[in-house]
């Protein structure tokens, strides 16, 4: 129970719940219990009275005596009716209380989890997989939720019953109650054991699920690339050893589940048969009754749900608390982005590195050695290399996705962990390499960054990326949905919007990471010149392995395996014969031939 303890702030939380749910458990029980009195008491009164029935054969006060016998008889059936009515209703609240309840923590836990999960740092995602988040927060929330719900309100009947009902039948018959109790433990043990059988089976099903989860969505997310390499039927043969691998593990626990009901059923009859034989040789010796019998029956019914549930319930907390204790460990996962000052204000957009370092945590690689620059409010720096060179992690570092360990970045000559995250990020306009489209409309995702977005805006912001007549040539222009990842739309439509959906924030810091790569010299010169008016007034980071990305910006920096190899403008690093000019040179034989292949493909 160590790591459910976690939840005890939830069951604070709703302990009314609780409360009424054990109130209406007891309940519940009173009246699932009186009926076995009332049982008794109906059979020895026809045991008591069928003799003194058949003395009266053939007189009229035969008839009489039936009447007043069968009234009580009819008596005890209604009272016996109105208790399973009675029981019935509160068996109805119990769980609308307590049910409720744990759906209420599910609600409330998956919420936490999504919510941690939003502040945890991108080392955190590059280290665990999509489908083992998605698993924490769905299935792991889920066999929390039976703890929470049906193992506590089978918990708190076993134990309220218990309470109630043991007591009774000890004070009618100790000899009957050994007799009727003694199948009760080994059934509960014997559940116990198949449910810790069914526990393994199911987790090895369990991570088969995850794997299988991870691969479905791995295949429908690369399903251009499995296309265009002819990979489908390899794709189907991996799906299906991997559904195999899952069948089997299912039908391995179907097996051990098979037993249950079974040892139920033989365990149950075996307590029935030792009832009926020691309640007949009490009868015998004139100790008890054929009614108490009965009761006894009835008894050992009651008791056998709750007993044969507590091995199913301790299997339940067990479950959940492996679950428990894969959640805890990502929620005790805590993000080292912290803000020292919290400090919220309005950047004006001067961006300085100081001596920067950076190794990435998770993967131990060194992307920046020593560097560093200045720019000032409103300049712009391009950022020049070859991959792997350490380009991207200069703009992973300004919006602090991640934090350096050497070194110093300020923003407005302040630290940048001295600023609030919120405040910081909200204040600077990033189109990433990788592109990432939400599966929602145009619309939404260019104003994704703000909120209530205002339609000139996001329109504006569509003609400065140089994406307004793709759109418009869209069926339903603006409120065409882009498929998962924006799979509708081609590579450099899908970074044209991405530069809107940066843009239309009216960012202090732009940064563009790469944000050209996909689309033709053409649009690329459109695209630059719409960026000279935007890039006025405000500090943009141009990251780039094509030169002509580069014009632009007041300074060039030009980085190779995370050194800065060289610094200065566009003509004084063309004057210079080195590793600028030498790429310049490169890309210049070959834009003309990207011009006319773009050509090319535009009139076909």
């Amino acid at each position: 129970m160590k790591e459910l303890k976690y939840l005890n702030k939830y069951l604070i939380k709703y302990k009314w719940h609780l409360i009424l749910g054990t109130v209406f458990v007891i309940i519940s029980n009173i009246f699932q219990i009186v009926p076995g009195p009332l049982v008794r008491l109906s059979i020895d009164l026809v045991v008591d009275n069928i003799r003194v029935y058949q003395t009266f054969s053939g007189t009229n006060l035969q008839n009489n005596f039936f009447d007043v016998f069968a009234f009580g008889i009819v008596i005890y059936a209604g009272l016996i009716l109105l208790m399973a009515l009675l029981r019935g209703i509160f068996l109805y609240f119990m769980r609308q209380t307590l049910i409720v309840m744990s759906r209420l923590i599910e609600f409330d836990l998956k919420n936490e989890i999504f919510e941690h999960y939003q502040v945890l740092p991108l080392s955190f995602y590059r280290r665990n997989n999509t489908g083992d988040l998605m698993n924490r927060i769905s299935e792991d929330v889920g066999r929390v939720r039976m703890y929470l719900g049906p193992a506590i309100m089978y918990g708190l009947t076993l134990v309220t019953l218990f309470l109630m009902l043991i007591p009774l039948m000890f004070e009618i018959s100790p000899t009957l109650t050994w007799y009727a109790l003694s199948p009760l433990p080994l059934l509960s043990i014997s559940i116990f054991w198949v449910n810790n059988k069914v526990e393994k089976r199911a987790e090895q099903i369990q991570e088969s699920q995850s794997k299988l989860s991870t691969f479905v969505q791995e295949a429908f997310s690369g399903i251009r690339v499995i296309k265009s390499f002819n990979r489908e039927h390899e794709s189907i043969g991996r799906f299906d050893l991997e559904t195999d691998y899952y069948r089997k593990q299912s039908l391995k626990l179907t097996k051990v589940q098979s037993l249950f009901f079974p040892l139920i059923m033989g365990l149950i009859g075996l307590s029935t048969i030792l009832t009926v034989y020691a309640g007949s040789t009490e009868v015998i010796k004139g100790n008890l009754t054929f009614g108490n019998i009965a009761e006894f029956i009835i008894y050992v019914n009651l008791l056998t749900w709750p007993v044969t549930s507590l091995g199913w319930t301790s299997s339940l907390v067990q479950r959940a608390e492996v679950s428990q204790r894969r959640i805890n460990e990502f929620l005790k996962t805590q993000t080292s982005l912290v803000s020292e000052k919290e400090l919220v204000h309005e950047i004006k957009g001067k961006v300085e590195f100081r001596n920067v370092s950076f190794t990435y945590p998770d993967t131990g690689i060194k992307a920046l050695r020593n560097i560093s620059f200045t720019i000032n409010p409103g300049e712009s720096l391009a950022i020049i290399g070859t991959t792997g060179s350490g380009k991207s992690t200069v703009s992973n570092l300004v919006s602090r996705l991640y934090d350096v360990r050497e070194g110093e970045i300020l923003i407005d000559d302040i630290p940048i962990s001295h600023y609030n995250l919120n405040s910081l990020r909200s204040q600077i306009g990033y189109v990433p390499q990788d592109v990432f489209l939400f599966s929602d409309t145009i619309f939404n995702n260019i104003g994704f960054g703000i909120k209530n977005p205002d339609e000139v805006k996001v329109i504006q912001a569509a003609r400065d990326a140089d994406v307004y007549e793709n759109i418009m040539q869209f069926p339903q222009g603006f409120n065409t949905r882009v498929g998962e990842r924006g799979i509708t739309l081609s590579g450099g439509q899908k970074q044209r919007v991405s530069i809107a959906r940066a843009i239309v924030r009216e960012p202090k810091i732009l940064m563009l990471d790469d944000a050209l790569s996909a689309v033709d010299t053409k649009t690329e010169n459109n695209i630059l010149n719409s960026m000279k008016r935007i890039m006025e007034g405000r500090t943009t980071i141009i990251i780039s392995h094509r030169v002509s990305s580069a014009k632009l910006a007041n300074k060039i920096v030009v980085l190779v395996d995370g050194l800065i190899a060289e610094e200065g403008t566009h003509e004084s690093l063309l004057m210079k014969e080195g590793m600028y000019k030498d790429l310049f040179e490169k890309q210049g034989q070959l834009d003309p031939a990207a011009t006319e292949e773009s050509e090319s493909e535009n009139v076909s």
